[in-house]
């Protein structure tokens, strides 16, 4: 879709994986969808295991729990049309669905961020003030929190899309990328930007980097207490809760940073391709690794997610012995009852001691996998 008028572009191409070679495409597609199922597993078992387990019902794991749900929607944003180019060769996406992702984007971008910086105060308040954590970090402070972020995130995510969507685009409708971001649209825009970049400059900028500065003191003011704790053992146990979270937050920041607000992104030295790189970081990566890097190092984690695993085999072991016993029963039904009714004492006595062995067989068939399920759960 190339030419001279303005309100020619009705679509976009989004290159992606198309810029590599036939073997590598090949293998991206793999290593995404492949990332994208753990990142979608990983997260809603979390989801599971925080609903079903009424001693993870704390605001850490509120917030842990809403975050995986963003990981989850954040990927969903960008990897199924990826995985959907490759499949389908088909690269086009609409203006209207180019725009419609670039919005979702936007507020799940935020809504990480945001979360980041409100799991970064819980655990300012759990180790700084512990005394005080029930009643600071109270349920109606937490549900406020999350809900302020969701609308903050929608008012700037539509602010930006309602900025973008005033754009005309009139030579190249070529992306060098796997979806529709902003820095790439901007500079294919024929419409004076100025004001586009603004608003990303202020306003993204300060949405950004605000939750960024109290992560930092929340912090520095955490670093301060333990180093006030006597005990080597206490202090690791305390700073072994935070490892995790700045792990995270050193991942996405950073790859955020280089990639919006580097000064060097717009220069002809700055690559496609690793634009490319950081966004597949901080898009597909970082949401993959959070399951592990929060849940697989915490015990009561570890044992919630033992107990839905344990509770999905005994679903499992229970649909198994009612199917076992539709069909032994409708075996019993067809054969044994019909030769049980016969005249000949003979075959009578012999049709009924085989049915009451063949039910007790049954009773003993399905204790034995009772009897598995519950070494299993112990």
């Amino acid at each position: 879709m190339r030419g001279s008028n303005q309100s020619s572009v009705s679509e976009f191409l989004l290159l992606g994986l198309s810029r590599q070679p036939q073997q590598q495409q090949q293998l991206l597609f793999l290593l995404f969808l492949i990332m994208y199922l753990a990142t979608v597993l990983g997260n809603l078992l979390i989801i599971l295991a925080i609903g079903t387990d009424s001693r993870l019902h704390t605001p850490m794991y509120f917030f842990l729990s809403n975050l995986s749900f963003v990981d989850v929607c954040f990927s969903s944003t960008t990897v199924p049309k990826v995985l959907a180019i490759h499949v389908l060769r088909n690269q086009a996406i609409s203006f209207s669905g180019c725009l419609t992702q670039l919005y979702f984007l936007c507020v799940f971008a935020d809504m990480d961020n945001f979360l980041l910086a409100v799991m970064a105060y819980d655990r300012y308040v759990a180790i700084c003030h512990p005394l005080h954590y029930t009643t600071k970090m109270t349920h109606q402070l937490c549900v406020l929190l999350v809900v302020g972020s969701w609308v903050v995130s929608s008012l700037n995510a539509l602010l930006h899309t309602l900025l973008m969507a005033r754009l005309s685009f009139c030579a190249d409708n070529i992306i060098p990328h796997f979806f529709c971001d902003t820095p790439p649209l901007l500079k294919l825009s024929c419409s004076d930007t100025h004001l586009n970049k603004l608003m990303i400059l202020y306003v993204a900028g300060l949405l950004m980097i605000t939750p960024f500065v109290c992560i930092l003191v929340s912090y520095v003011l955490i670093a301060c207490a333990l180093l006030r704790v006597s005990s080597t053992r206490g202090r690791w146990k305390a700073f072994s809760t935070c490892s995790s979270h700045l792990a995270v937050v050193g991942l996405f920041y950073g790859t955020i940073i280089s990639l919006y607000f580097n000064p060097f992104s717009s220069s002809s030295s700055h690559s496609a391709g690793s634009d490319m790189a950081a966004a597949m970081m901080y898009t597909v990566v970082t949401p993959m690794l959070n399951p592990f890097i929060y849940s697989l190092r915490n015990k009561d984690m570890k044992g919630a997610l033992r107990k839905v695993l344990t509770m999905n085999l005994h679903i499992d072991i229970q649909l198994c012995q009612h199917h076992l016993l539709k069909i032994l029963s409708f075996f019993h039904c067809i054969v044994l009852a019909p030769l049980s009714k016969t005249r000949c004492s003979y075959v009578h006595g012999l049709m009924s001691g085989s049915s009451i062995r063949f039910h007790w067989s049954v009773c003993r068939f399905l204790y034995q996998y009772q009897a598995v399920f519950i070494t299993i759960a112990l």
